[in-house]
């Protein structure tokens, strides 16, 4: 009987053995598992979920570009984003391919004006809506606007439509304006009640309502073009007034200057960004590029404006080029750059030529950095701005590489708003 006890030992030291080496493969295999590189969310996605996909990735200004990649979008987030076959794509989610096509963060519009068409939103239709706001916007990649000028409750029942998603559009953040007194622009219909401000005190409960009403910022005109009549400019201590009031909740202030004086008072009463350049005045002189600089003031070119406020062409090509000049001179200094087209009030919604003319002052990674990390860092929105696993699924998928040319950032594809096409191109519908 001895044999039979051997022989059972014996079995029971090589069961033993052998589940030992099934224990051994399996936590070797969960190693690899947990070190893989590959992304993989199984089975059914709760939510929307959307995959874009072959496309060249450029996840931020400054990060080199991943191609062939694969960007996975749930409940309006990037729940995952990398080369193909490091990302495994999960059943019953809609796939676009963007083979061929470049993928970026969506772009911001930091100077727009709901104005000119988009009258009494509360009683237009959606598609009179949506088609204009394609026209206008997200037909050129616009996934966040700053609205620096309109009628507030107008604008605002725009924003709450889209928020309720009635129509499709941007976000749109929105800054209350404030006129010097007497100083209403030759441009603005002379019927038109403007806010105009006499004193610090008058200027200071303008703002306070601007922020009651749910207004993100202020715009102050220190400086009124009126024509054949000097510029009127706003009072420094008026500047300052309403500057503090929005600095105190934490919001914005830009300005509107139209000469060299109106420069001086926004700089001196606290605006956060100048939304404008000044190309009547040839250039910014050293010391307020200097100050700008030190005061981490932000700069909106807006170089198409001038091409559409004289009719002489080489007046416009010389606005052009100071403005181009005054660009160059500031980013060189290391100044915060901010896209923005003056759209709403000026109605050349192409995009092209203004990448055309940064392009001149600027590499195609800084015009594509003051579409999205410059305005989401400078406005506190660190959710936006870059293509990054767990920030907002705010995309654009361009047609073509901007590397090769910068008017390739108008070139789009799809416009995509927290996990949703706003806009496809229309050879996307066929």
């Amino acid at each position: 009987m001895r044999w039979m006890y051997t022989y059972k030992v014996i079995l029971v030291v090589e069961s033993r053995g052998r589940f030992l080496m099934k224990l051994w493969f399996s936590l070797l295999m969960a190693v690899a598992l947990l070190l893989s590189p590959v992304v993989s969310i199984a089975g059914e996605v709760e939510g929307p979920a959307l995959v874009l996909q072959g496309g060249r990735v450029y996840p931020s200004p400054t990060a080199g570009p991943i191609d062939d990649a694969v960007v996975l979008i749930q409940n309006g987030q990037i729940a995952a984003m990398g080369k193909r076959g490091q990302v495994i794509i999960p059943k019953s989610v809609r796939v676009i391919d963007c083979t061929g096509k470049i993928i970026v963060a969506g772009f911001w519009n930091s100077h727009v004006h709901f104005e000119t068409g988009w009258q009494d939103v509360s009683h237009t239709s959606e598609g009179q809506i949506e088609a204009h706001m394609q026209e206008m916007l997200t037909r050129w990649g616009f996934t966040t606007v700053w609205d620096l000028g309109s009628e507030p409750a107008n604008t605002l029942a725009l924003r709450r439509r889209i928020e309720a998603g009635e129509v499709s559009g941007p976000q749109i953040l929105m800054a209350g304006d404030v006129f010097p007194k007497n100083g209403h622009p030759v441009y603005l219909p002379a019927e038109m009640q403007l806010p105009e401000a006499a004193s610090p005190e008058e200027a200071e409960q303008m703002a306070q309502r601007y922020m009651k009403m749910g207004l993100d910022g202020i715009k102050l005109f220190t400086g009124a073009f009126m024509g054949d009549k000097p510029v009127v400019n706003m009072n420094t201590a008026i500047v300052r007034a309403a500057s503090d009031v929005a600095h105190a909740q934490g919001k914005p202030v830009f300005a509107h200057p139209q000469n060299r004086t109106g420069v001086d008072s926004a700089l001196a009463g606290g605006v956060d960004v100048l939304a404008h350049t000044i190309p009547n005045e040839g250039s910014f002189t050293a010391d307020e590029l200097s100050r700008m600089k030190q005061q981490h003031t932000a700069l909106i070119p807006t170089l198409t404006l001038w091409t559409t406020v004289v009719t002489d062409a080489a007046i416009a090509n010389k606005l052009v080029d100071s403005g181009v000049s005054e660009l160059n001179a500031y980013f060189s200094e290391g100044g915060t750059i901010l896209f923005g087209t003056d759209v709403g009030f000026q109605s050349k919604y192409d995009t092209s030529q203004e990448y055309e003319f940064m392009g001149r002052a600027m590499g195609w990674r800084d015009i594509l950095a003051s579409l999205t990390t410059n305005p989401s860092s400078f406005f506190k929105e660190p959710t936006k701005g870059r293509v990054e696993k767990g920030l907002s699924a705010d995309l654009v998928v361009l047609d073509a590489d901007p590397a090769s040319d910068v008017r390739n950032f108008a070139r789009i594809a799809y416009s995509i708003r927290e996990g949703k096409i706003i806009y496809r191109s229309p050879a996307k519908l066929k």
